[in-house]
């Protein structure tokens, strides 16, 4: 079983007992994600950490688009709950790279793969996509990539 998961569910134990509601709630649906993610796969096996955290990142996904759409409608407090989650969850992901840093290993990875057209955009996104392994967006990746390209 995934340590992550295991002290998801420790976490949740403890803001039960503390009768941290809004850590209850959020950590009961992020369970319940992982479960999902978990049975919807084509073998119903454990995730591991990796697969556990693009689950919460698809969470935190989901609370931002929410955000956006209380706001649209006028809905502070709605706003501020989902907030709240977020933050919740983001103490179980890893903290996202700079830009700086993200440039950084992008031309590290340059140099180690000699990419120079917008030809090798393709294999030059998989290359420093293994190397940031989820602790930058993909559109930042594409952004630096395609200005590194051209």
């Amino acid at each position: 079983m995934s340590t992550l998961i295991e002290q998801i569910r420790s976490d949740l134990t403890a803001a039960m007992k503390a009768k941290d509601a809004v850590r209850q709630r959020t950590l009961r649906s992020a369970i319940a994600a992982v479960q999902e993610a978990q049975v919807a796969g084509r073998e119903a096996t454990e995730l591991d950490d990796a697969g556990v955290q693009q689950v919460l990142k698809a969470q935190v996904k989901r609370r931002h688009d929410s955000i956006e759409a209380y706001a649209d409608a006028g809905r502070a407090d709605r706003a501020a709950d989902e907030q709240a989650e977020i933050d919740v969850l983001q103490a179980y992901l890893p903290a996202d790279l700079t830009d700086e840093q993200l440039a950084e290993i992008v031309d590290v990875v340059f140099e180690a793969n000699e990419f120079s057209s917008m030809k090798d955009m393709g294999q030059a996104m998989k290359a420093v996509n293994a190397e940031v392994r989820g602790r930058a967006d993909g559109k930042r990746v594409s952004e630096q990539v395609k200005s590194r390209l051209t």
